[in-house]
């Protein structure tokens, strides 16, 4: 007898809409923290997602000086503005509008990110991604991605889709994070424009819009998501998008959830307080 096949995962819906919430970091930065917050402590494997966004250069000349990270992975997106970032280890690099850093913190870093820049608009996102526990003492390393190496791809209604991590048609994402294997998509529609966007079926999946409104989910069930918030994706395949009367822009973020225990301390993400404490201590004795 042959077996029954098994059918495909429906459009995904949204879960939960969740706002940014204004907040400072490092030497006092000005910036909108999404996830990791009250309303969205995380979302397996990401751990953190800010929007940095002003022409006000009081708002983010100060920077993020030298601090610590280690267990998880930052993933810095810049929209606009310039922003050096160096480490303790002899790193240093320049990020640009549309560039990339996926930094692995693994076992220990310290890092900083300072403006390169007096006056005009810096904007873009940071996401914290989690590491599994197998990975999480690895060595620290930099993917630094120019604008030139994400591919980009004009689907038949008309979106526009960089391709960061993952796959969308047959393009692929320049970033290795075998680890989530993450999806993370910049999306532009025209006013109008309905879009569908894959997602592997097992990974938590978020749309976050930062420009213009868009609907969420499928035909008959799509929930508007507004600029400045973010829609949690309940379980199931692709995910469908469409702008309103406006144009719109989005991310849309993908990975493999971990399911494994989470130890949060400030900048040291690992399973357990014991491995917390060994953190602060490595640090404190100038391992890192």
């Amino acid at each position: 007898m042959s077996a029954v096949p098994s059918s495909p995962p429906s459009d995904r819906r949204v879960l939960q809409l969740v706002r940014g919430q204004p907040t400072s970091d490092g030497a006092g930065v000005k910036l909108t923290r999404v996830i990791g917050q009250r309303a969205l402590e995380m979302l397996d494997p990401f751990l953190m997602l800010d929007e940095f966004r002003s022409d006000q250069a009081g708002d983010y000349l100060a920077g993020f000086p030298n601090h610590p990270h280690r267990g998880f992975e930052t993933v810095t997106y810049m929209l606009a503005g310039r922003m050096r970032h160096g480490d303790n280890q002899g790193n240093s690099g320049l990020l640009t509008p549309g560039s990339v850093q996926w930094m692995t913190a693994g076992r220990g870093i310290v890092h900083s990110e300072m403006p390169e820049q007096e006056d005009g608009l810096m904007w873009g996102f940071q996401l914290w991604v989690n590491l599994p526990a197998a990975d999480k003492m690895t060595a620290p390393r930099y993917q630094d991605i120019a604008p030139e190496r994400i591919p980009e791809r004009t689907t038949a209604s008309g979106a526009q889709v960089r391709v960061i991590a993952g796959r969308f048609e047959d393009a692929q994402g320049p970033v290795d994070a075998a680890a989530t294997a993450p999806v993370y998509l910049d999306v532009a529609l025209p006013a109008g424009c309905r879009q569908s966007l894959p997602i592997p079926a097992g990974h938590n999946a978020f749309v976050y819009v930062f420009e213009g409104e868009v609907a969420v989910g499928p035909e008959g069930a799509a929930q508007p998501v507004a600029r400045g918030e973010l829609a949690v994706l309940g379980r199931g395949g692709d995910i469908t998008v469409t702008a309103g009367a406006q144009a719109a822009r989005l991310i849309l973020v993908a990975g493999r959830p971990l399911g494994e225990p989470v130890a949060k301390y400030g900048p040291f993400v690992m399973n357990t307080q014991d491995e917390i404490v060994a953190a602060i201590r490595d640090f404190q004795a100038g391992r890192f």
